[in-house]
């Protein structure tokens, strides 16, 4: 149902035919007008975005575009599909596990995506589409986009590795590793794989298509994109595995190295009783006490104190209990 333009800026509006590209100078664009295929890149946080959306897309997918919070999906509506996918946040000053996330509706000659922050695969792909080249298909579009955000996720999984190698060296290596630093690590996988798994589901969703638009070659293209991205979330959880492996041996050092000092502890105790025991006998003040009158007296003492720890020192060598 048609409304009145109040015109939008799309982020990415091209007419895509034959690999070469076509700006769209429509304030208002349309989907499915171009002879090969168009493609609109929208920013969610443009007010007007989602009033589009609701007039030129069916109900179902303009809600699945608006949506909020989202998670991996690829399913069928009708002739058109609804494909949500998740990018590595590489954002100035964000951290890569928490995913931004990439919402589209596809049909047979259009493409609508659209996103809240940005997304640097897409991004790579309008700058190219903006020099003038673009995929000659929607298949090869699917292709390509999920070949980037791939490709920069297992950059991130594989950065996650090479600390937990280094991590690993250390300990080896007999150097402190930092508990917090052991722990943000811990957290970055799980949050990054708590997003991929699903994308992988996803992508494998995609690659199964078949009697769609997608060609047999295209349809080879994202079932190989959807094994890298199986390898990943296999070499998160390897990652993973590492790190509570590496968590456990530091929490059981920690318990011997306590053990070991309240042991430390009792036996200075169990030396220092007896000789506690003694100088409190021989500090009273009461009449009778021997050696009041010997000069000599507190040297007897003292001897006889260090005497009596080294005797207790030897009983507990003897009896391995140091």
């Amino acid at each position: 149902m048609p409304m009145e333009p109040t015109s939008i800026i799309p982020l990415a509006a091209f007419d895509i035919e034959n690999g070469e590209t076509t700006p769209v100078s429509d304030p208002w664009p349309a989907i499915g007008a171009a002879q090969g295929y168009r493609w609109l890149h929208l920013d969610l946080n443009d007010p007007d975005t989602r009033a589009w959306a609701k007039a030129s897309l069916p109900e179902i997918a303009a809600r699945a575009l608006g949506q909020s919070e989202t998670r991996p999906r690829c399913e069928r509506l009708g002739d058109g599909l609804i494909l949500n996918l998740r990018g590595v946040n590489l954002n100035p000053e964000a951290d890569p596990e928490d995913m931004v996330s990439l919402r589209m509706w596809i049909t047979g000659n259009a493409v609508v995506s659209a996103r809240i922050r940005k997304i640097w695969a897409v991004d790579a792909m309008r700058q190219e589409a903006e020099r003038g080249h673009a995929p000659s298909t929607i298949g090869q579009f699917l292709a390509a986009l999920t070949y980037g955000l791939t490709s920069r996720i297992e950059r991130v999984s594989l950065d996650l590795e090479e600390q937990t190698d280094d991590l690993e060296e250390a300990l080896a290596d007999g150097r402190r590793v930092e508990a917090d630093r052991l722990s943000r690590l811990r957290q970055t996988v799980i949050k990054l794989r708590r997003f991929i798994n699903p994308q992988r589901e996803a992508i494998a969703a995609l690659a199964g298509l078949d009697g769609w638009i997608l060609t047999p070659e295209e349809l080879a293209l994202l079932r190989e994109t959807s094994n890298r991205t199986r390898r990943i979330v296999e070499e998160l959880d390897a990652t993973r595995d590492r790190l509570s492996a590496l968590q456990d041996h530091i929490e059981a050092d920690r318990a011997h190295a306590l053990s070991r000092n309240s042991y430390v502890l009792s036996v200075v105790a169990a030396i220092f009783l007896p000789l506690g025991f003694l100088t409190g006998l021989f500090g009273v003040n009461v009449a009778g006490m021997p050696g009041t009158a010997t000069p000599m007296a507190f040297w007897f003492l003292t001897l006889s104190s260090l005497l009596c720890g080294i005797a207790l020192f030897a009983i507990f060598k003897l009896s391995k209990w140091l």
